[in-house]
């Protein structure tokens, strides 16, 4: 796993905790800071140096941010952009950011909350392979 793929994983099973009535507090604070970190870099304050990681000739701007917030209603469908966004502006150079997605979904699994394992099994069939099995 990436750590792109790792950043829209643990966004995606923030996202999924907050639908449930028994989301843990805990799971909802952490994927808040990882948005909020998320969302800065991708609009371009979050990165060193202040830039975007090339501003209009490369970085992503405006349209990561509103990925990203597509990608928390859709997963499915937004994780190949958000993936593209979050490596275009080098998510995997930013600490913060990766311990705040290890978190998220440390705090997710201590939650019972199988997000990531169904997450998972749907792209194993959507590829053609079934699950469990190699």
């Amino acid at each position: 796993m990436t750590e792109a793929e790792l950043v829209a994983t643990a966004l995606a099973a923030g996202a999924a905790s907050g639908l449930t009535d028994t989301a843990s507090g805990t799971v909802h604070d952490l994927y808040s800071g990882l948005k909020a970190a998320v969302h800065r870099r991708l609009a371009g304050s979050g990165t060193p140096g202040g830039h975007s990681g090339g501003g209009a000739g490369g970085g992503t701007g405006g349209y990561g941010v509103r990925v990203l917030d597509a990608y928390e209603t859709d997963p499915d469908v937004w994780r190949t952009r958000l993936l593209q966004a979050l490596t275009g502006v080098a998510v995997e150079g930013d600490p913060e950011i990766l311990a705040a997605a290890r978190a998220v979904l440390r705090a997710e699994r201590r939650t019972s909350h199988p997000v990531v394992a169904r997450a998972a099994e749907r792209r194993a069939w959507a590829g053609g392979g079934r699950p469990g099995r190699t």
